[in-house]
């Protein structure tokens, strides 16, 4: 929606194909330009489609957000090989992919923004969360070596980490957490918003923001 009403054409991708299409109607009956395109972030063939369509309908691509996130959550020792392996393909293999993708249209145009969206767990660590924590962790790894590559033609890379954000996965994972405490999705999008504003003078590595009634620090 933000990026949206910034007068971006917006290309939306999830699993959730209704979900999709519903963000679409409330983007273009508010004024707004979007399309769907229901991928799986865990299946490349899935993404590279996406990003073959983008190549085919549009002249050039300037922004891409890794968004994506799925959870499971459990103690190490009991946890399950094949949950950790849908958690890495999901948030940090997929990620790896679609900035791969991305790259590979924005190289051209020397012109592009990545923005990947990690998390506090991105340099924490929670119990229960190790395969969350490792794909996070991973990402922030990735955006590091990502920005140094993609310097050289003019395109950048930053990484937002959120604290607890009001989503499905933050309720799966810290039922604990107070509702009325956690942050919005507005306010990760103000962040998105910042580092699209920024003069070609200036460069974020890294953004971390924290629920207001968390620790500093």
């Amino acid at each position: 929606m933000m990026l949206a009403s910034a007068g971006a054409h917006v290309i939306l991708t999830a699993r959730t194909e209704e979900q999709l299409e519903s963000a679409v109607d409330e983007i273009t009956s508010a004024g707004g330009s979007a399309e769907a395109f229901p991928a799986d972030l865990a299946d490349e063939p899935g993404i590279l489609s996406l990003f073959q369509a983008v190549s085919a309908n549009h002249s050039q691509l300037d922004i891409l957000v890794n968004n994506a996130g799925y959870g499971v959550f459990g103690p190490l020792a009991d946890f399950k090989t094949e949950d950790f392996d849908t958690v890495i393909d999901v948030n940090l293999r997929g990620a790896f992919i679609c900035c791969r993708e991305a790259m590979k249209l924005m190289i051209p145009n020397r012109s592009g923004y990545i923005i990947n969206v990690s998390s506090v767990v991105g340099f924490k660590g929670y119990p229960n969360q190790a395969a969350y924590t490792a794909a996070k962790h991973g990402i922030m790894g990735i955006t590091k070596s990502l920005a140094a590559e993609a310097q050289e033609h003019n395109i950048r890379a930053s990484v937002i980490s959120p604290g607890g954000v009001s989503t499905e996965l933050i309720h799966n994972a810290r039922p604990d957490l107070d509702p009325n405490e956690l942050m919005q999705p507005e306010d990760i999008a103000q962040a998105v918003e910042y580092l699209l504003s920024l003069s070609d003078r200036a460069a974020i590595d890294e953004i971390y923001i924290r629920r207001k009634n968390s620790q500093p620090f």
